[in-house]
């Protein structure tokens, strides 16, 4: 089955690609079929984001599309970034800018010490099928927030982002996919896939 990827983010492209693939999926990235084609992410929750994401590039294709909406929730920031984490320096209305969220956010916690650094990423996925039927996952990854960056691989909050002693910026791609949060929602929505197909 084939899957257009609703993102422009390219380090998410290649995680769906590296996942989904290998169980038969062939993903097509956005920017293939639908050029310049940006979707507004307005909803109040990651689901609402992912679904009228995947929703929009199904009605405009007639194809069965994927996507997902995730961000990092900080304890000692009540939860933000959030719904906003891509915009985080920017605003709501802000562009997509990795190396300024992550300075505000060492900014935002520089005074914070380890026991309250704490934080989760959260991965929402939604997959429209071509007969309009939707399959949802979610999936978490708990951590803590480092006090600079580390590790030269991810893309976003990765390089600040610890698990254990190490960044998701220094984890492969396979350590990264077996506990990241896309990775778990992946792996759920794959699952009810293969249910589906079964039937």
């Amino acid at each position: 089955m084939d899957l257009i990827a609703a993102t422009r983010n390219g380090g998410k492209l290649r995680e769906f690609a590296r996942m989904l693939e290998p169980l038969g999926f062939r993903v097509v990235g956005q920017e293939e079929v639908l050029p310049g084609v940006e979707v507004e992410e307005d909803g109040r929750t990651f689901m609402e984001n992912a679904r009228k994401k995947a929703l929009t590039i199904h009605r405009l294709t007639g194809r069965a599309a994927v996507a997902d909406d995730s961000g990092l929730c900080v304890d000692a920031l009540g939860g933000a970034p959030g719904v906003y984490s891509a915009r985080y320096a920017d605003g709501p209305q802000g562009t997509h800018n990795d190396a300024a969220n992550n300075q505000k956010l060492l900014r935002a916690l520089r005074e914070v010490p380890p026991p309250r650094r704490g934080a989760k990423f959260v991965a929402a996925i939604c997959c429209v099928l071509e007969n309009g039927e939707m399959v949802e996952a979610q999936g978490e990854c708990p951590g803590a927030i480092a006090y600079e960056e580390a590790g030269d691989d991810g893309f976003g909050y990765d390089p600040l982002f610890l698990v254990g002693d190490r960044s998701f910026a220094q984890l492969s791609a396979d350590e990264k996919d077996a506990i990241s949060h896309r990775g778990r929602a992946l792996r759920a929505l794959c699952r009810q896939l293969e249910q589906k197909e079964k039937r």
